[in-house]
């Protein structure tokens, strides 16, 4: 079973730390309480950033720092590499942000990270958090986040930071929260959380907010029902009143056939006892009434 949680005050390593994206998120995650403990750079053994170490590779900054994780923030041609890097270096959760990582090396990239038996979280992911925990891996605005009981997968970053935020100013927290982002092929996905939330004992609800394009809701939707999934589940699926031919932001956000449409997705989860809606309020009004 796919297990994203890691302890408070485990050690993170950012890939990327030296450019300016990476210095900003490092300092951010920082002040959230993640304990990151250094960054990798191909040019390490320099300066440190913000009084952290830098390594030139994700091996040597492992066997430093006992590190457990990595955030990737590096550019898209260089991304792949980093993820795959990563995981042969021993780290248990990688998650990579970065957008416009081409499908071919996302392929290889996660055929390599399945072989080591790591979690890759991405590409073109906001991130995921423990709250309870203080740890934050990635771009997840704190407003949005709160120590709670509910469990939240997305793929749209920008929506569901809106449902986190209105949800937490109602006093409704996260229990684990995990982007999962928004690209065709990447390391997790929502039926491979399923089992997870199933029996996490700090998770008493799910809230999914997904998008048209792909299949991957209609894969959420089965594995619901094979698992017989106890807990109430809300959904959200973004992009539903977009104009045939409007190319959405996502890259994974393709219509094929029957499929992928928001109406085949609705009625994919509501046959599996899923609440879905069409606007914010009313899936914050629901969830606040359980």
């Amino acid at each position: 079973m796919i297990d994203p949680r890691i302890p408070r005050g485990a050690p993170v390593i950012v890939q990327g730390i030296t450019g300016r994206q990476g210095r900003r998120h490092a300092r951010m995650m920082r002040a959230y309480g993640t304990n990151i403990v250094g960054g990798v750079s191909p040019r390490g053994d320099g300066d440190p950033v913000d009084g952290l170490p830098v390594f030139r590779n994700c091996a040597a900054a492992v066997a430093a720092t006992g590190a457990v994780a990595s955030v990737v923030l590096v550019r898209p041609d260089r991304a792949a590499d980093a993820v795959v890097e990563a995981a042969a270096a021993g780290l248990r959760l990688v998650v990579s942000v970065t957008e416009g990582i081409p499908v071919r090396d996302c392929l290889q990239a996660l055929r390599l990270v399945r072989e080591t038996g790591a979690l890759w979280i991405g590409p073109s992911t906001p991130g995921m958090a423990i709250p309870a925990a203080g740890v934050k891996l990635g771009f997840l605005p704190d407003a949005a986040l709160r120590p709670g009981p509910v469990g939240v997968m997305s793929k749209s970053g920008t929506l569901s930071y809106e449902v986190g935020y209105r949800l937490a100013r109602l006093g409704i927290g996260q229990s684990v929260w995990v982007g999962v982002g928004g690209d065709p092929v990447k390391g997790v996905r929502f039926a491979d959380l399923v089992p997870f939330f199933a029996a996490d004992a700090e998770t008493s609800a799910l809230v999914v907010v997904g998008e048209i394009g792909g299949d991957e809701e209609e894969e959420l939707a089965a594995a619901l029902t094979e698992c017989a999934f106890a807990k109430p589940v809300f959904a959200l699926i973004a992009g539903g009143s977009a104009p045939e031919g409007i190319a959405m932001g996502h890259a994974g956000a393709l219509i094929q056939g029957g499929r992928g449409d928001a109406a085949s997705k609705r009625a994919a989860l509501e046959a599996a006892g899923v609440r879905v809606y069409r606007a914010i309020d009313d899936l914050v009004a629901a969830v606040a009434g359980i």
